[in-house]
């Protein structure tokens, strides 16, 4: 992917979930992790980016 098609895919995203608004923002990354899950050839790059984006978010700290 392209610096351009990376920042295109970004900015879609974001605008996405300023539509959905944040009471279903939850599920359009859901339903978005899961078409590109299903899309992958292979479950280990899967496993391993879930593992770091779950290391990433329990480093942040707790919302108040």
């Amino acid at each position: 992917m392209t610096d351009a098609d990376l920042d295109r895919s970004y900015t879609a995203l974001c605008e996405a979930l300023g539509e959905v608004g944040a009471q279903r923002s939850e599920l359009l990354l859901a339903m978005v992790a899961l078409g590109l899950i299903a899309r992958s050839e292979h479950a280990d790059e899967v496993l391993a980016l879930v593992a770091r984006a779950r290391e990433r978010v329990l480093e942040e700290p707790a919302p108040r």
